[in-house]
């Protein structure tokens, strides 16, 4: 649905973007994530039209940003961090006014008004000036906007931002539903937002990518997810020289267990691989009891700081 090639964007000596490129296929939720001030915002202004790139190129469903904006333009419904309201207006007047600019037909505008409002569900407040409405609700008539005619993709710049976590739930909802029959990207700093909402992450710093996947592969290209956390029956000693017989395993811990006569354990492989089976076997062999057993899981917070150079000394 999406091409984004080489692209770049200079604002006087800052590069904000930094030949970017990736592709966004169709019917999945992306997460737009990266640091304030990592590129996510410019980068989808110049996806959306309203910015000029300084060299690259944007394809959206087949047509060129700049060179077709009407016809890719047409693809869009976007979504700002700010959402573009008129307070003095009601919520219809509003979405009347947005659908004449976004010049749908006329004799069918007004089923197209219905299907964002309920979709965004401010159906209820429709005849409220929009200055009187909560942020929550202020967030849900730009998001309608988005949706007039019911566009292939929409963009969102930071949908939950200033959200209490109720109005965050309920636009998290809206949006997992927006996914099942359109292409969403979705950009935030939160990382339990895009986790908790998205197929597909793309992690963005200094306005490059730095990774392309889903959170699960991700999280099994950081250090340690190969790593078991292994309760054992046998004492410190009796593991560490039954492990060290495995030149493929690796202790990266060991303490005696809160129960008597056991050892805890962080045991990595030193190789990419699932050890699990493996190492169940090993300890049955050689008759040491495995009395737990879990996977070292690298948290998207510990990833994000890994790949985004964010931690600190990096």
């Amino acid at each position: 649905m999406i091409e984004v090639k080489n692209l770049t964007k200079r604002f006087g000596d800052h590069l904000a973007v930094d030949n970017l490129s990736f592709t966004v296929e169709k019917g999945q939720i992306y997460g737009f994530l990266g640091p304030n001030g990592a590129g996510k915002s410019t980068t989808m202004n110049i996806m959306t039209g309203y910015l000029g790139a300084t060299s690259g190129q944007v394809i959206i469903d087949g047509h060129d940003i700049l060179e077709e904006p009407e016809e890719a333009k047409a693809c869009i419904g976007f979504l700002p961090e700010l959402p573009p309201l008129y307070v003095d207006m009601t919520v219809l007047e509003y979405m009347k006014f947005a659908a004449e600019l976004k010049k749908l037909p006329k004799e069918k505008r007004w089923d197209d008004i219905e299907e964002a409002m309920e979709t965004a569900g401010i159906l209820d407040v429709a005849d409220r000036l929009i200055k009187n409405l909560s942020k929550g609700y202020r967030q849900r008539v730009g998001l309608a906007q988005a949706l007039l005619g019911m566009p292939p993709i929409i963009i969102l710049d930071e949908p939950t931002v200033g959200l209490d976590p109720k109005q965050i739930i309920e636009i998290r909802d809206v949006i997992k539903n927006l996914g099942r029959e359109h292409t969403v990207i979705l950009s935030s700093h939160i990382l339990s937002e895009i986790s908790a909402v998205c197929d597909h992450i793309l992690i963005i710093s200094h306005g490059k990518l730095v990774a392309s996947d889903t959170a699960e592969n991700l999280a099994n290209r950081a250090k340690h997810t190969n790593s078991l956390e292994l309760l054992v029956k046998g004492t410190p000693e009796e593991v560490r020289a039954l492990v060290e017989k495995d030149s493929e395993l690796e202790v990266v811990e060991l303490k005696p267990g809160e129960e008597e006569g056991t050892a805890g354990l962080l045991l990595a492989s030193k190789h990419e691989e699932d050890i699990r089976e493996r190492v169940f076997y090993f300890f049955a062999e050689h008759r040491l009891p495995i009395l737990g057993m879990s996977q070292d899981k690298v948290s998207l917070e510990e990833l994000f700081l890994e790949l985004t150079g964010e931690k600190e000394g990096e």
